[in-house]
């Protein structure tokens, strides 16, 4: 073989043909075992995540057939103490094939953010939902969480005919299965789970510019050491959520 090293490199980027492969394998340099082996390692990454992902579709294979229009449904935000609850409702199209598309929180923010945009542009449909501080306060957090995916449901453009939802029970007349983890066993729901995620740490990231000294760049809300001790100094912001326990004390 004449091909250099980095030539290898890039031909293995090029789905390269089994007679290829089996030319590598002969080839006696260093380099290009290398080269060969860390090919054989990510394809049997990629043949793994995509094995995964097939087993987090068995709920829509099952369920397409006789109802093409399916949405999944999660939420972001129940735990904090700071910032609203965002929920989303997401269509899929029956060829997806996002394999990392996974529960948002086996992955890291930057591949969130890198799987966003892409999620939005395959997706039938997409929608959000959100219930304030002010609506948590008043109804419970559970609630409150229960009116952002209805909102969510009703924002959607494609009218869904089954929902798939994350933990929650809701009343509609849309045929519903609510699952425990939903996002480890959905795609259709990790994929709501990646959209609530970025959207509600963004609107934690303008929080964090509006109301400084509480770290909510970094904690969205939840009640870290750093939020705690900014909530000593400088008590509570108009997005604390004053239902919430920890934040009672400092009601005063």
């Amino acid at each position: 073989m004449t091909e250099s090293i980095v030539e290898v490199k890039q031909h293995l980027l090029r789905q390269p043909s089994t007679d290829y492969l089996a030319q590598l394998a002969t080839d006696s340099r260093k380099g290009v075992q290398k080269c060969l082996q860390q090919y054989h390692k990510q394809q049997a990454k990629k043949v793994a995540e995509q094995a995964a992902f097939l087993q987090r579709s068995h709920y829509e294979d099952r369920l397409w057939p006789q109802y093409p229009q399916i949405a999944g449904i999660d939420e972001v935000g129940r735990g904090p103490l700071a910032g609203p609850v965002v929920t989303a409702a997401v269509i899929l199209p029956h060829d997806f094939a996002l394999y990392a598309v996974n529960d948002s929180k086996q992955l890291s923010a930057a591949k969130r953010q890198q799987l966003y945009p892409l999620i939005l542009e395959q997706a039938v449909s997409v929608a959000i939902g959100i219930s304030d501080v002010p609506t948590i306060d008043r109804v419970n957090i559970l609630e409150a969480t229960k009116l952002a995916m209805l909102q969510a449901v009703a924002g959607l453009t494609t009218k869904p005919d089954h929902l798939l939802i994350d933990a929650v029970k809701l009343k509609t007349a849309i045929p519903t299965i609510s699952m425990f983890k939903g996002d480890s066993h959905s795609i259709s729901i990790a994929a709501a789970s990646i959209v609530a995620k970025v959207v509600r740490d963004r609107l934690m990231l303008a929080y964090d510019q509006a109301y400084p000294g509480y770290d909510f760049a970094d904690n969205a809300g939840y009640g870290t050491a750093k939020h705690l001790a900014g909530l000593a100094a400088h008590g509570i912001t108009p997005i604390h959520r004053r239902s919430f326990a920890p934040i009672k004390p400092y009601l005063q």
